[in-house]
């Protein structure tokens, strides 16, 4: 059951905003909706369709597009990779090296 269905509306499209006054839910007639989600710069983080389609993104600091992700799999990753050594994971801990245990 759609948002409209569930509200009794009848007059389309039908569409719900958020405080910034972005769209973060639309509906027509015939049922088809989408549903947006956005960061606190107002950057789309998530956008889903009820033809299944859905994109998930992330931006840096900068505001710049990091990562996106859609139903299909993974389209763009430039996110930091992080590496450590076992001394530094252990100093994060403050526990010596030999206490390290590693699970799969």
């Amino acid at each position: 059951m759609t948002i409209a269905q569930q509200l009794n509306i009848t007059e389309f499209p039908f569409s719900i905003k958020n405080t910034a006054g972005q769209e973060i839910y639309y509906e027509n007639s015939f049922g088809y909706w989408t549903k947006s989600e956005y960061d606190a710069n107002g950057n789309t983080t998530r956008y889903e369709k009820s033809t299944g389609y859905w994109l998930k993104m992330e931006y840096d600091a900068n505001g710049k597009l990091v990562y996106k992700e859609t139903q299909d799999g993974i389209k763009l990753d430039k996110r930091p990779k992080t590496e450590l050594t076992l001394d530094e994971i252990a100093a994060k801990f403050g526990i010596p090296v030999s206490q390290l245990k590693i699970k799969k």
